[in-house]
């Protein structure tokens, strides 16, 4: 009796040993898992169909739910805005995409904050079986253990995740703030700076170095037209005017 219970014992932990492995949110930093599934476009294997584009993944709790709804209609109204940024997008939830495709046919009937109408040109990812959301760490089992909790998964052009937010189930996302974090970090990657906290596209960024030592300092007005210093290691280069 007494090894059987050890057995038994053992077996769960070996089991959630291989749970928890199966369900740790990615590294930033890390390459993108690859998958194929099926979708509200056909099947798509994330993220190498879509290139060399940046890529930004949307995990949502449940189709035809409120805050959901209100989240793939703002999606809808900006997604020519992602496009400009050189970005696409995919959703996914553990729903299957039968039912995705009616909830795509109902969002592109409703009328959000009087802008009229919108086709849904991105895909919704059919992940029934929860294969997708547990190699993601999208399930979360304190809040649920089969649907996804709203994630959002940055990616940069060469399969990178670069940024990873997490969400509850009852507060929905700003879509501006994503948008604000795609243009931070192609700012970043670009010019090789920093953003401070709050910045928005055309404010000063933050240089990791000092564009000259003190001493050159007094004698290079042209230094002090391009940056400029608000304390010990933290040096500006203007952008706005």
């Amino acid at each position: 009796m007494k090894k059987l219970i050890l057995m038994s014992v053992f077996a769960f932990l070996i089991a959630g040993t291989i749970y928890s492995a199966n369900n740790e949110i990615p590294l930033i930093g890390s390459k993108a898992a690859k998958f194929t599934a099926e979708t509200t476009n056909g099947k798509i294997t994330f993220p190498n169909d879509f290139g060399n584009s940046w890529k930004i993944l949307f995990s949502h709790p449940q189709d035809f739910t409120p805050v959901c709804t209100s989240e793939l209609l703002e999606l809808a109204y900006m997604q020519d805005e992602f496009k400009k940024l050189g970005v696409e997008i995919a959703v996914i939830s553990t729903d299957d995409v039968k039912t995705h495709k009616l909830w795509k046919e109902h969002l592109e009937s409703l009328d959000y904050k009087d802008r009229g109408t919108f086709k849904i040109n991105f895909p919704i990812i059919d992940d029934s079986n929860a294969k997708i959301a547990r190699q993601y760490g999208m399930i979360h089992d304190t809040e649920d253990s089969n649907k996804d909790v709203r994630g959002v998964f940055i990616l940069d052009g060469d399969n990178t995740i670069r940024s990873i937010n997490f969400y509850p189930m009852e507060v929905g996302r700003n879509m501006e703030e994503i948008i604000r974090i795609v243009k931070a970090l192609k700012t970043t990657k670009r010019e090789r700076v920093m953003t401070p906290a709050n910045w928005k596209e055309g404010d000063d960024l933050i240089i990791p170095y000092n564009p000259t030592s003190y001493s050159e300092n007094a004698d290079n007005s042209n230094v002090e037209k391009e940056y400029y210093s608000v304390g010990n290691r933290l040096w500006f280069k203007r952008v706005s005017k």
